[in-house]
């Protein structure tokens, strides 16, 4: 059963210091997943490494599930390509478009992870 969550995006250690080697094995660990609570986690059924489909507004992608220490109902995607699939590339003239409060539903898969050369 789906879950509507609110998307933020942010910048991580690690999706910074591979984010000069976009085509990388590491690049692609570091960008390629999603931090559910834990409640949310567990009413999606899902298994540390597993995958969930997010579908907002502006488009949809699949990633791979971790527990995070989030609030209920949202959902951290490190920046980058995953994240920049199902947020808004409005920028309302300020040149950056909105990577937190995004409305989206997100549901188990079992849907492939596309590589980056994929997605993009």
């Amino acid at each position: 059963m789906p879950i509507e969550v609110e998307i933020i995006t942010g910048r991580t250690i690690d999706q910074g210091r591979t984010v000069e080697e976009k085509l990388s094995e590491e690049y692609f660990k570091a960008v390629s997943y999603c931090e559910l609570s834990k409640d949310d986690f567990e009413a999606l059924g899902l298994n540390e490494g597993d995958r969930v489909k997010i579908k907002s507004d502006f488009g949809e992608v699949v990633v791979f599930a971790r527990i995070g220490d989030l609030p209920k109902g949202m959902i951290f995607i490190p920046m980058g390509p995953y994240a920049n699939a199902v947020i808004s590339d409005d920028t309302d003239g300020t040149g950056m478009p909105r990577f937190k409060g995004v409305k989206a539903i997100v549901d188990r898969t079992d849907e492939e992870v596309k590589r980056i050369e994929d997605l993009i």
